[in-house]
């Protein structure tokens, strides 16, 4: 068959991740001639399911007391059986750590194909192509995938979300007798402190490195300019085994790949592993004291200065800027 499944996760919610898998997912499900389904786990689906009914022609909910927490054996066997009946060409995935580790697992019991981090799917004379970067971010392979489903988990903020569509979907709860595994389980879950989206849905992130010097300057130089610029702060590897700021910051190979509008590498080298993780950015500006630094052969800005003296201008710019803009007449109450 050439329907196409998009498996999603109430936990994690409609994200940007998600409606760019629902919009590659509906992209694909057209070149193939082929009906999109979704597939929604876990409690709390009503609200999810609902967004994807404007762009899915089916939407399926599995909500029931068994799969209302994440169980990584539990959601697979889940997984196994709503796809083995629906007979996908493809089965498209998130960026989110469930999905990365559900999804070549998935491959394998369904007799598929897997590949994850990928930034383009398409269809050329009948056969499903996927795009992803290697020799961090330096290229980008084109895989073709023979065996079916190709089961695939994209990179977050790589893909536009779909155009909804006049014709709504119905929503279909699921109830089944479904094989608790309790082999590997859930002990203890830790959430990251709120009030600040994902770093991987940011659209503007101020990112310092090892030439920051030390974690002061994060908190007194380079949060000031985020907070002005409404970024998310990120951080090299370097920075965050140095305990400066918290692992959870970290961009680049083993770090998070991000996306955003613009990427703003303060005292960042831009050695290969970091470049991995930012090479989607659409805009990357840097200010490191180095002129051969590696940042520079990729960056579409640049400054080589002292970054205590070019950040400080930076805000004030930035301030000035907001502080006219609020003060014009056009922002006068009317």
């Amino acid at each position: 068959m050439n329907d196409v499944v998009i498996c999603l996760f109430a936990t994690v919610g409609f994200d940007k991740a998600s409606q760019g898998l629902a919009g590659a997912g509906r992209r694909l499900a057209d070149e193939l001639g082929g009906r999109l389904h979704a597939v929604v786990i876990g409690s709390g689906s009503d609200k999810l399911a609902s967004e994807l009914a404007t762009f899915c022609d089916t939407v399926i909910v599995a909500d029931q007391p068994e799969l209302a927490e994440y169980q990584p054996e539990t959601w697979l066997n889940a997984l196994v059986r709503f796809c083995g009946e629906l007979s996908p060409r493809s089965v498209l995935l998130a960026g989110d750590t469930y999905s990365q580790e559900i999804a070549p697992r998935l491959a394998y019991r369904l007799g598929g194909s897997a590949v994850g981090d990928v930034v383009e799917v398409r269809i050329e004379a009948g056969t499903l192509l996927v795009s992803r970067q290697v020799y961090g971010g330096k290229a980008q392979a084109v895989l073709e995938l023979r065996r079916s489903p190709a089961v695939v988990w994209l990179r977050a903020r790589s893909f536009a979300p779909p155009t909804p569509r006049d014709e709504v979907a119905t929503i279909t709860h699921a109830i089944f007798e479904i094989e608790v595994d309790t082999r590997t389980r859930i002990v203890e879950r830790k959430r990251e402190a709120g009030g600040q989206e994902r770093l991987e849905e940011a659209r503007v992130i101020v990112s310092g490195g090892r030439g920051i010097g030390g974690p002061e300057p994060f908190t007194t130089e380079l949060q000031p300019l985020a907070d002005l610029l409404g970024a998310q702060m990120a951080a090299s590897r370097a920075a965050c085994d140095a305990g400066w700021v918290p692992p959870t910051w970290q961009v680049g190979q083993t770090g998070k790949k991000v996306t955003p509008e613009l990427y703003l590498a303060i005292a960042i080298t831009g050695a290969s592993q970091h470049m991995a993780g930012i090479s989607e950015a659409k805009t990357i500006a840097a200010i490191n004291t180095d002129p051969d630094a590696p940042i520079f052969k990729h960056c579409r800005f640049g400054i080589v200065e002292d970054y205590r003296k070019v950040v400080p201008l930076l805000r004030e710019k930035l301030a000035a800027l907001q502080t006219g803009a609020n003060q014009s007449p056009d922002s006068a109450p009317r």
